[in-house]
């Protein structure tokens, strides 16, 4: 049964914080965070000195932590969910005893430092996901504590559990009135993520003032209604309540919990404290001098006293629990090793160590294959080849798995309070899923990917985005990738969205043109340690090429030559289903005696990071080139093409073959194209000789 607190009492199995102690700790994070922005002149001071108390209670007696071994595989996950208060995270690991002097305070916002406006994983020490788009860092929080509960559910046996932390989040007003928030906290219920527990500062104050006229929801109320455990409101500056709070949530077994804590926003600052003022900006020297006064701290800026120091540093806690998993997981090893083994590999983020073989043995069977049959429908059958061999792959849909097929034989469902499963039914919430899928990788032991129609892109894109950023393994399955996907029309219909993807830093966009190129982009995206990638996958059939086996190696270039012609005069530039119309136009142009070389652009964004020999010799320079992709086409001029097919408005309804002849996309107007401008050409060769 599901816990829901009016309120919560003081604690009951410890004597309390010492007042002093914990308004001394508080204060610190207070005038730290202060003084980071004071010396920025930039940056957001309010909510870090409306969250110091809960901060004190959950870093001084509840986070499983430790600052010199940051990224040990048992450690609690910590999630700062509004990530303009950044200020706060900063100080918290600065005065706990991670790897960040206080000279990296000091350069808060400054070019090259590990103290950036928005907390950035891997820039960082202790940092655990990039925050500052509110609502994603509790997605990723969401994900992170499914990762938790898989990872237990598959490695821990009886009597050896080394997989068993908790995942916190702080997260605010923003946070919540994103929809994001409610795509996630409803998907954390369904999962049973107990060890998920948000503390929400409820300030009542956003950037444009009192947030009652604009978010006047019961929150409490709203994740009632999800089946979480609702703690509060709870006084968020009163430690030992926010301690007894916390422990409340730790005690349930069946929901995440989420503790309500009423705090003032600038909280210590006596011109500015709940305020909207006190937001988005620095105090500004007077302010700064009255809120020290206001607060009994003498100290100058970024001096902290020897024992305030000594009451924040986490480091022998950290070295206790350590060593205690340490040694629990040297008993599981020595009883499970393989099991261990396993564990570690996933963990460290290696592929099998079998992965080559399985590369091999996927190309060797797909490289050839003749099936004339939808990319998407390719795709099943290579994940139904790959995931026995890659146990981390763990999948999912937007509510469309019988569209996306993503899944594969014996893959389980994922379903709360039940073990096992590796796919995942996200219902109808796309930006969701892609932030679950971020939290998933940032955790730790799994590859994630996740389906629905490509055009729906434009929902998750944001999250997209945050995993190249963070450059995390994740692999989007976006089929119906054109207008190809037909009787749906416009609105189903993808248009821009493959140019769009491309200009992504860092992701990998793969649009193959049958089960070959199928293959090749789940094998490349499963060998990105450090991007993800995205599938661009078709609803129709599509024919299979011919291939010689170095051509099916060259795939995994992104671009490479599949037809080639002596002597040709141009080259035909294609990717996924419209390769099969080039090929088509070069046998009508072989017929008008014009030859042509037909070249396959699965992923451009691999094919651009090749050395300049492989692009030169693919497109070589003098040639002129003609692209077509079911697409806007003025994204073809970066390849410098003087002629291109596609789509430069919204699709239609209508069948897949109606519409493709609507928009003019067809073989014989390709051959059209080319043959134009080679008449123009030679007619100007004629005039000049």
């Amino acid at each position: 049964m599901i816990a829901v607190l009016a309120a919560v009492p003081t604690p009951s199995d410890r004597s309390g914080y010492r007042p002093l102690r914990a308004r001394r700790m508080a204060d610190s994070l207070r005038l730290l965070s202060v003084d980071i922005v004071e010396r920025a002149r930039s940056g957001h001071p309010g909510a870090p000195m409306g969250m110091a108390e809960m901060a004190v209670a959950l870093w001084d007696g509840h986070l499983k932590h430790h600052p010199a071994n940051p990224n040990w595989p048992d450690r609690d996950r910590f999630v700062l969910s509004n990530g303009h208060a950044s200020a706060l995270l900063y100080s918290l690991l600065h005065l706990t005893g991670y790897d960040l002097p206080i000279a990296e305070l000091q350069q808060f916002r400054q070019l090259h430092s590990k103290t950036p406006g928005h907390p950035e994983v891997g820039a960082t020490p202790g940092v655990e996901t990039t925050t500052g788009p509110l609502g994603q860092g509790l997605a990723n929080a969401v994900g992170m504590a499914l990762a938790e509960k898989l990872l237990a559910d598959e490695f821990n046996r009886d009597g050896h559990a080394i997989v068993d932390h908790r995942t916190w989040v702080f997260l605010g007003d923003g946070c919540l009135m994103e929809g994001i928030s409610h795509e996630a906290c409803s998907l954390a219920a369904a999962w049973k993520l107990n060890k998920l527990v948000a503390l929400y500062d409820d300030n009542g104050i956003s950037i444009d003032g009192q947030v009652d006229p604009w978010f006047p929801d019961d929150t409490p109320a709203r994740f009632r209604a999800y089946g979480w455990n609702v703690i509060g409101p709870v006084d968020g500056h009163d430690v030992d309540a926010l301690d007894a709070a916390l422990r409340r949530a730790k005690a349930c077994d069946d929901a995440p919990s989420l503790v309500v804590c009423r705090t003032q926003i600038g909280r210590g600052s006596p011109n500015r404290a709940g305020s909207a003022k006190v937001h988005g900006e620095a105090l500004g020297a007077d302010e700064v001098r009255l809120t020290r006064e206001a607060l009994g701290w003498p100290h100058a800026p970024f001096e902290i006293p020897k024992d305030v120091y000594e009451a924040w540093n986490a480091r022998e806690r950290g070295e206790d629990a350590y060593r205690g998993w340490q040694r629990r997981f040297a008993a599981y090893q020595a009883e499970f090793p393989a099991l261990a083994a396993e564990f570690g590999r996933r963990m460290r983020g290696d592929l099998p160590a079998d992965f080559q073989e399985t590369l091999v043995a996927v190309m060797a069977a797909f490289g050839q294959s003749k099936d004339t049959i939808a990319t998407r429908k390719a795709s099943q059958h290579v994940l139904a080849a790959i995931a026995p061999k890659v146990p981390e792959l763990i999948g999912g849909s937007a509510d469309l798995t019988g569209s996306n097929l993503t899944d594969f034989p014996g893959c389980g469902a994922v379903r709360g309070g039940q073990p096992g499963g590796r796919h995942v039914n996200y219902g109808v919430r796309e930006f969701g899923m892609a932030a679950v899928m971020n939290g998933l990788a940032l955790h730790g032991g799994f590859i994630p990917y996740g389906g629905t129609f490509l055009t729906f892109s434009d929902y998750s894109r944001n999250a997209i985005r945050m995993a190249a950023l963070m450059k995390r393994r994740v692999v989007h399955v976006f089929t119906h990738d054109s207008i190809g996907l037909g009787e749906d029309g416009p609105t189903h219909q993808a248009v821009e969205h493959a140019a769009s993807l491309r200009l992504i830093p860092n992701l990998d966009v793969w649009r193959p043109c049958d089960a070959a190129e199928t293959a090749v982009a789940w094998l490349g995206a499963l060998g990105q340690p450090a991007r993800p990638s995205a599938l661009l996958l078709s609803r129709q059939n599509l024919p299979a090429q011919p291939r010689s086996p170095e051509q099916v190696l060259a795939i995994r270039r992104g671009g490479y030559v599949l037809g080639d012609r002596e002597g040709a005069v141009a080259v035909l530039l294609a990717t996924g289903s419209e390769v099969a119309l080039a090929v088509e136009a070069q046998k009508i142009l072989d017929e008008r005696g014009v030859p042509v070389r037909v070249v396959s652009l699965p992923s451009t964004t691999v094919f651009d990071r090749q050395d300049a020999a492989w692009r030169e010799e693919v497109l070589p320079a003098g040639l002129p080139r003609f692209g077509v992709e079911a697409g806007v086409s003025r994204w073809w001029s970066q390849y410098g093409c003087v002629g291109a097919l596609g789509v430069d408005t919204f699709g239609e309804s209508a069948p897949a073959a109606a519409v493709y002849a609507h928009f003019g996309l067809t073989a014989q107007a390709l051959a059209e194209l080319v043959l134009t401008h080679v008449g123009r050409e030679r007619a100007s060769t004629a005039a000049g000789a």
